[in-house]
């Protein structure tokens, strides 16, 4: 089988806040930290590039912001391009989408990187709704591979 269409990740949800607060949470580390990443190395701003860090897994990743369009957007290169919307929905709401893309390799490479990418923003942005809407911390990131946590973390 050979594929027509390069395969994309996406995740989608309404999230009940407004758009500057959930926008926010994926720029500003401090917010971010509370559902996604345990530390990075600054705030997402154009043109810059950050590591973000997973101590729980002992892994980083670098990032380069390519967009950031207040409130609207963020685009970065993780070394895929990730693009984030954010539309406001009225009463306070906002719909989150998020889209990874160009996964290299093999085909079948293409595909698993593609649904392991939908499966993790798909965890991301729950975790993000249930903190910004009931103050929760789910820790879906630290249990979703309790096996891979190194030593000590």
């Amino acid at each position: 089988m050979t594929l027509i269409k390069s395969p994309v990740a996406r995740a989608t949800m309404l999230i009940r806040r407004p758009v500057e607060e959930v926008f926010n949470a994926f720029v500003d580390p401090t917010v971010t930290t509370r559902f996604w990443f345990s530390r990075s190395s600054g705030q997402l701003a154009p043109g810059k590039t950050v590591t973000w860090y997973w101590d729980q897994y002992g892994v980083s990743g670098e990032v380069t912001v390519t967009a950031l369009e207040k409130n609207q957007r963020i685009a970065i290169e993780w070394p895929t391009p990730v693009e984030w919307t954010f539309t406001p929905k009225g009463n306070d709401t906002t719909f989150v989408s998020i889209v990874a893309s160009g996964f290299t390799g093999t085909d079948d490479e293409k595909v698993a990187q593609a649904l392991d990418s939908t499966e993790g923003f798909n965890l991301v942005i729950s975790a993000c709704k249930a903190l910004l809407e009931h103050g929760i911390d789910l820790q879906l990131i630290s249990d979703k591979n309790p096996d891979a946590a190194v030593s000590g973390t």
